[in-house]
C-alpha cells in the first residue's frame, strides 16, 4: 500500500472484505475533498496485481482524467481510454478509464466481451441507477463492482440500496473536519427573502428554468449582500441557467469585484478557471458547471443560488470549497432566506443533519446568531433541542417503559437514554437491512439486556448489537444498569461508566433497595459521592 490516511486504508481494507464475502457490489461514501480517487486507485492497484482488468466509469471528462493522472501519479499505472474515437480493445493496459456515454452505445458494448472486465469502478456512483450506467452494468453482469459518491441523502440510499448488495465504508463530514482533513463550515443566514413559491418541480428537483425566472429580480439585491461579505475573499456561485450566470456576472463587475463566468460552451475555460486558482479572479460564477471534477482548494466562500431538494447535490457544490488550503480559516456558506412552502429545501446544515427537524432547528439557530455560525455546532445544538423536545412528548410513554417489570429494556428507551439519535432516525436501505432480524441476532440482544423480535430488522438489529459491543469495551454502562438507575430517577445513565453504575446500584441494594434517606438521584453525578455521603 502507498501511505494512506487512516481511514482511506480502513476503506481499502472494508472494501476489499465485502468482495471476499461475496458482496460483489459494493458502496463508498466519502465526502468530497476526502480522497475518493486515491481510494479507488490503491483499489485498482490492488486488482491489477492480482492480473485483473479493470473498468472506470464516469459520464464527465474532467473525472476520467483525474482518475487517469492519480494512477499515473500515484501508482505508475497508465489507463487506455475509451472514449469517442478512443477504444482500449487492443491495447495493453489492464485499466479502462471509460466514458458512460460513449460505452452505453450497444455496438460499443459488443466489442467486449462479458467477462472483459474483471472489477468496475464507478465513480459519482450517485447516478448509477440511470438506464446508461446499467447497460453497461448488465453487459459485464460478472464483474465485481466498487459504487463510490460524496455523502448521499436518504432517498439517494434508498435506490442506492436496490442496487448494491452493502455499503462497505463511510465516512461523514463532520469526522473529516474534526480530525482535520477538510476544513471548518460557518454558515451566515443573509436576510434577503427571495420567493420560490411559484417555482415547478421536475424530477423531484426543482426545475433550473423556473428557477432561474424566479432568481432574476433578485440578482441586484443579492450582489449588494455579497458586497458585505465576499469583499477579498475567493468565492464560487452557483446559478441555474447560463444566461442568468452571465447576467450576474456582468452585475458583479459593475459592484467592483473581479468577475468570471465558465460554462459548458465557454471557449476559454480552461484559462478561466486557471486565472481564478492564480488569483486573478476573486468571484466565479457557473450555472452547475463545476459541481464535478474540478478542484480549487483555496475557495474559501460558496454561494448557493440553485436551490435544490437534493443533499448529494448540494453537498457537491458545497465540495468545491472544503478542501485545506494555507492561509483558509474555514469555508463560508451564504444562505438567503428562501420563501417556500416546501420543508425540504438543502440548507447549510443539510450537509450533516440527517433529521429534517433538527436541520431546521439548527437553521433557526444560525438565523438567530449575530454572524456566521459553524455548522457542527449549530446542528448540535438543534439535536440537544430536539432530542429534549423528544424526550418531553415520549415522558409519559417512558415513564410506562420504566415500570413494566419485564426484564429487558426497550430499544428505544435504550436509544433515548444513550442519546443515539442516529439509531432512533435508521431507516433500512439496502435489500438485506429490510430483512427480518435473525435468531440469532434476537439472541445477541436479549443477552445484552434489549429486547427484540423478529418484527425489528436486521439492519436495526445490527446497528444495536455493534453499538452495544462498542459501549461495552469503552466501559458504559449497560441497557440493564441504565433501565434500573433510571427507575430511580438518575439522569444521563446512559453517558456513566459501567463502574459507577455498579457501585450505585449496589448502594441502593444495600439499602434495602431504595434510596438513601435525603438522597437528590435527579442531581447526582458520578464522581461527587462525598457530596452525599
Amino acid at each position: 500500500m502507498m501511505d494512506l490516511r487512516p481511514y482511506q486504508k480502513e476503506a481499502v481494507e472494508a472494501i476489499t472484505r465485502e468482495w471476499s464475502s461475496g458482496n460483489k457490489k459494493t458502496l463508498l461514501v466519502l465526502p468530497t475533498g476526502t480522497g475518493k480517487t486515491i481510494v479507488f486507485s490503491q483499489i485498482i492497484s490492488e486488482c491489477v496485481k492480482k492480473g485483473e482488468r479493470v473498468l472506470v466509469l464516469a459520464h464527465r471528462g474532467e473525472l476520467l482524467e483525474q482518475a487517469q493522472d492519480k494512477l499515473y501519479q500515484a501508482f505508475g499505472l497508465r489507463a487506455a481510454l475509451e472514449k469517442a474515437e478512443n477504444t482500449a480493445q487492443g491495447a495493453w493496459e489492464r485499466v479502462t478509464v471509460g466514458s458512460v456515454q460513449t460505452l452505453m452505445r450497444q455496438k460499443r458494448l459488443d466489442r467486449f466481451a462479458t467477462d472483459y472486465y474483471d472489477t468496475i469502478i464507478v465513480d459519482e456512483a450517485h447516478h448509477i441507477i440511470s438506464p446508461s450506467y446499467q447497460t453497461i452494468l448488465e453487459h459485464f453482469s460478472s464483474a465485481k463492482v466498487l459504487g463510490v459518491t460524496a455523502t448521499p441523502d436518504r432517498g439517494d440510499m434508498k435506490n442506492l440500496g436496490a442496487y448494491f448488495d452493502s455499503l462497505s465504508y463511510q465516512y461523514s463530514l463532520p469526522k473529516a473536519i474534526q480530525e482535520g482533513f477538510l476544513c471548518k463550515i460557518k454558515a451566515l443566514s443573509i436576510p434577503l427573502s427571495i420567493d420560490l413559491t411559484g417555482v415547478s418541480i421536475q424530477a423531484g428537483d426543482y426545475q433550473a428554468a423556473s428557477v432561474g425566472h424566479a432568481l432574476e429580480p433578485y440578482l441586484e439585491a443579492i450582489a449588494e449582500q455579497m458586497c458585505n461579505y465576499c469583499q477579498s475573499r475567493k468565492t464560487v456561485v452557483f446559478l441555474p441557467l447560463v444566461a442568468i450566470s452571465q447576467k450576474f456576472c456582468e452585475i458583479l463587475k459593475s459592484k467592483g469585484f473581479r468577475a468570471a463566468e465558465v460554462n459548458g460552451e465557454s471557449e476559454e475555460r480552461k484559462e478561466i478557471l486557471e486565472d481564478f486558482d492564480r488569483g486573478a479572479y476573486d468571484v466565479l460564477c457557473n450555472a452547475m458547471l463545476l459541481t464535478e471534477g474540478w478542484d480549487c482548494p483555496s475557495v474559501d466562500t460558496i454561494v448557493v443560488l440553485r436551490p435544490t431538494k437534493v443533499r448529494s447535490l448540494y453537498s457537491q457544490m458545497v465540495g468545491r470549497g472544503t478542501r485545506l488550503s494555507p492561509g483558509k480559516d474555514h469555508l463560508l456558506l451564504l444562505d438567503f432566506l428562501w420563501l417556500t412552502d416546501r420543508h425540504d429545501l438543502c440548507h447549510p446544515v443539510s450537509l450533516i443533519a440527517e433529521d429534517e427537524e433538527v436541520a431546521q432547528k439548527a437553521t433557526a439557530r444560525i438565523a438567530e446568531s449575530d454572524g456566521s455560525m459553524d455548522i457542527i455546532e449549530a446542528v448540535e445544538e438543534g439535536e440537544q433541542e430536539t432530542l429534549r423536545a423528544r424526550e418531553e412528548a415520549l415522558a409519559a410513554e417512558l415513564a410506562s417503559m420504566r415500570k413494566r417489570k419485564k426484564r429487558l429494556v426497550d430499544p428505544l428507551q435504550y436509544e433515548l437514554s444513550i442519546n443515539a439519535e442516529d439509531l432512533v432516525n435508521y431507516v433500512p436501505a439496502f435489500g438485506w437491512e429490510m430483512e427480518e432480524a435473525t435468531e440469532k441476532q434476537i439472541q445477541m440482544l436479549e443477552k445484552h439486556g434489549v429486547f427484540a423480535d423478529a418484527s425489528m430488522s436486521k439492519g436495526k438489529a445490527k446497528k444495536l448489537i455493534d453499538r452495544l459491543v462498542q459501549r461495552q469495551e469503552v466501559g458504559l454502562a449497560t441497557p440493564k444498569q441504565i433501565r434500573l438507575l433510571e427507575r430511580y430517577g438518575f439522569q444521563k445513565v446512559g453517558t456513566w461508566q459501567f463502574s459507577a453504575a455498579q457501585s450505585m446500584i449496589g448502594r441502593i441494594a444495600r439499602n434495602n433497595w431504595r434510596l438513601p434517606y435525603g438522597f437528590s438521584s435527579k442531581s447526582y453525578l458520578p464522581g461527587n459521592e462525598v457530596m452525599y455521603g
